[in-house]
Parts: C-alpha cells; sequence; structure tokens
C-alpha cells in the first residue's frame, strides 16, 4: 500500500456512537476525495464500523486511531484496519504493530521520541497534540536535525491552520474532526460531510516538499 501518509493531504479522525453511520460517513468522505479514513477506538461501535467499511466501501482505506494495546492491534486487524494510529508508543505497542503487517503511525510529542523511532527505523509519525505539544513552529524546528521523519500532525488543527501544516517540509498530512461536526453526524447530513471532505482534499497543493 501506498504510504498512509500519502493517500490524502487531510486523514478523517472519526468517532462512532452507531456503525450504522459508518457507511455512509465512509462513502461521503471517499466521494469528497479523502480515502483514509480513521476510525478511534473510543466507542463500542468502533470495531463494527470497521468491519462494515471494510466490507462495504472498497475505495476507502480504513484505519484504526487509539490503539494503546497489543489487543487492540490484533482487534483492528482482524476487522479489517489497514492502518494503525497510536497517541503514544512503548516497546510492547511498537512491536505488536510491528508484528501486525499492516502500515502504523506511532504518536510522538517529543524531540527524544522522534529519536527513538528512528533508532528503531521508523520514519512515519503522528505528531500528537499537535497544538498543545507546540505546533507548527516545534514540527519546523524538527525539520532541520531529524530530516528523515515524516509526520501527520492531529490535535487542534482547523481548516485555517491545516494549510499552514501543510507547508512545512515535514509534514505530509494533517488529522483532523472538523470535517466531521456534530450536527451533521446526528442529522446524517452525508452531503455535508462530502462538501467538507473535498474542501479538505482541496488542500493536498499546499503540502511541503
Amino acid at each position: 500500500m501506498t504510504s498512509v501518509l500519502d493517500l490524502a493531504p487531510v486523514i478523517p479522525v472519526v468517532v462512532l456512537d452507531d456503525a450504522a453511520d459508518a457507511v455512509p460517513l465512509a462513502r461521503a468522505l471517499v466521494a469528497g476525495g479523502l480515502p483514509a479514513i480513521e476510525v478511534t477506538l473510543r466507542t463500542p461501535a468502533a470495531l463494527d464500523s470497521i468491519r462494515a467499511i471494510a466490507a462495504e466501501v472498497p475505495d476507502a482505506v480504513v484505519g484504526a486511531g487509539t490503539v494503546i494495546t497489543p489487543g487492540a492491534v490484533t482487534d483492528a486487524v482482524r476487522a479489517g484496519a489497514r492502518f494503525l494510529v497510536s497517541p503514544g508508543w512503548t516497546e510492547t505497542l511498537l512491536t505488536a504493530m510491528r508484528d501486525s503487517g499492516v502500515p502504523f503511525l506511532p504518536g510522538v510529542s517529543t524531540t527524544s521520541e522522534v529519536v527513538a523511532l528512528l533508532e528503531r527505523g521508523v520514519t512515519e509519525m503522528k505528531f500528537f497534540p499537535a497544538e498543545a505539544a507546540g505546533g507548527r513552529p516545534y514540527l519546523k524546528s524538527l525539520a532541520g536535525p531529524l530530516p528523515g521523519a515524516r509526520f501527520c500532525p492531529t490535535g487542534g488543527i482547523t481548516p485555517a491552520s491545516a494549510p499552514e501544516y501543510l507547508a512545512l517540509p515535514n509534514v505530509r498530512c494533517v488529522g483532523g474532526t472538523w470535517l466531521l461536526p456534530a450536527d451533521a453526524l446526528a442529522s446524517k447530513d452525508w452531503g455535508r460531510v462530502e462538501a467538507l471532505a473535498r474542501e479538505a482534499a482541496a488542500l493536498g497543493g499546499k503540502r511541503g516538499a
């Protein structure tokens, strides 16, 4: 599979309370130009949502987010997750993600964590929580001394700040929840979700070198 970071400029971060919403939501995101979809393992409906998307939306590349245990790695991959995202990492979790056979983005928020992952041969990472951990200035400062690391910053990113992140040379995509307003999900306004996805997909031209 193409690197997760290169699938689209924005990876929607999805929290689903009802698995029945998974397929129409995924179809709206894909129609808008965002095939990579991170379904977070924060609700009881998450694994069923991943199963449904994997089975019924072939153009989607569904992944699992908030992966924090080896058990969650196993469950997510069995459900059909094609990539894994964690908010942070330990040796145990990193080993489980590496052994899963699917691409993964371990979470980092400090320089030492980035160096430790590079030492282990991991070059693609989630930067989380992006805004709280230093945002664009922090990531920009890492580009010089750590040119081998590539990031998907997530956490507090908005439509206004996303282009500024994407302009950084070490950022390939961003994770965001703004494409999924609570009122749109509640009213099942998939047309609005598709429109927001299309706007986000257009940010691809802002990507750094």
